[in-house]
């Protein structure tokens, strides 16, 4: 069970004005991910907090919900689309803009940089090599391959400068301590629970499964669509990503191709089962989350992100088990998801965004306060 971290005694703090902030993203905002999901809502949630944010990524810096926000956007380059844990990543290999954005930050007094996965290329580098700024980190990642081990290696002394590190999972916290030997504090991914409510519902016509992800085999997308002919034919199962054979007895497949996020929410909103049937690698689950502030029952594989994340609220299933997972969807479809929404109510309060902003805002303001009273020192 992921654990917030104890509070910091107000006394112990010399609280600062509300000041600058500088957000990492190694990913590009305009490629879906969960690391982006988390830049994008602290971002958010930390300029109605009333400090002043940019966040820095590879490709283009229109995003149009930070913009409006008044977020400044900083492109880190064009993204190349890299192979890395089961997955691809958008990153950006121009290390000259990071640089620049290092010097950039420094040149304007920014207060604190948050950089995100510190570990993936090449973001956050100069930031970490220069160390002029605190600086606090947040992992993601689960699970160990020969690239982030290497990187691990290779990386340890620039991550000896992280002031502050995070992991947003038990899973992602022994990952870190497995690569680079560095300890954290284990806090979450935070979901926004205002605008899940905010957007109408999609139309269904009956019993209705929703798959969320990337159509690539980690995500174990072809597992549910195997599971598909062992349920009944009034299901709807609504799939994100390209379209694949399917057989065409049981359930009913709907591809839907890429989705944005206001779609999303209203299928998720929608839909009456999530079905999250990921193989691995999943450091902590944050959709399952969206899944029950929706109102769906959520059905996921029993891998440890996952069964953080769900903490009993949930169905968990055999990964790689067509079998397993449409009996627990069955499972999941008999349930009463409404009535099941609201009992969770509290427990879903805990990994709100805001709640988790608020953790790192004072995270921030102790970082702050702590390279002040090193200045003056």
């Amino acid at each position: 069970m992921a654990r917030l971290c104890p509070a910091v005694p107000r006394e112990t703090i010399e609280f600062v004005s509300i000041g600058s902030l500088a957000l990492v993203s190694p990913y590009a905002l305009d490629a879906p991910g969960g690391v982006q999901g988390q830049v994008r809502g602290l971002a958010l949630e930390m300029t109605i907090r009333d400090w002043s944010v940019s966040v820095a990524a590879p490709g283009p810096a229109n995003d149009e919900a930070l913009l409006n926000a008044g977020v400044e956007l900083i492109s880190l380059g064009a993204s190349t689309s890299v192979r890395a844990n089961g997955s691809r990543a958008p990153l950006s290999f121009h290390l000259g803009k990071a640089r620049s954005f290092a010097r950039a930050c420094e040149a304007r007094s920014v207060d604190i940089v948050h950089v995100h996965e510190p570990l993936a290329p090449v973001a956050s580098w100069p930031l970490l090599a220069r160390h002029k700024i605190p600086i606090l980190a947040t992992f993601h990642r689960s699970g160990i391959d020969a690239l982030s081990s290497f990187a691990g290696v290779a990386l340890r002394r620039l991550v000896r400068n992280i002031d502050d590190a995070i992991a947003v999972s038990d899973a992602a916290a022994t990952t870190l301590r497995d690569t680079c030997g560095i300890d954290s504090t284990v806090l979450f991914n935070g979901i926004d629970l205002t605008s899940l409510e905010s957007v109408k519902a999609s139309a269904t016509t009956g019993p209705t499964v929703l798959f969320l992800g990337r159509d690539e085999p980690r995500k174990g997308r072809r597992v549910l669509l195997d599971a598909a002919p062992l349920l009944g034919r009034d299901v709807t199962i609504w799939v994100t990503g390209k379209r694949e054979p399917v057989e065409s007895s049981g359930a009913r497949v709907e591809f839907l191709g890429h989705i944005n996020e206001e779609e999303k929410v209203a299928r998720l909103r929608a839909a009456d089962v999530l079905c999250a049937p990921s193989l691995g690698g999943e450091s902590f689950g944050i959709v399952l989350l969206e899944g029950l502030a929706s109102g769906c029952a959520v059905v996921a594989s029993a891998i440890d992100g996952y069964e953080q994340a769900l903490n009993g609220h949930g169905i968990l299933v055999t990964p790689n088990d067509p079998v397993a997972l449409s009996e627990g969807v069955r499972q999941a479809l008999a349930l009463d998801s409404q009535g099941v929404a609201q009992e969770r109510r509290a427990y879903l309060e805990h990994w709100s965004m805001g709640n988790l902003a608020g953790i790192y805002e004072q995270r921030y303001r102790a970082l702050i306060s702590a390279r002040n009273s090193e200045q003056r020192g």
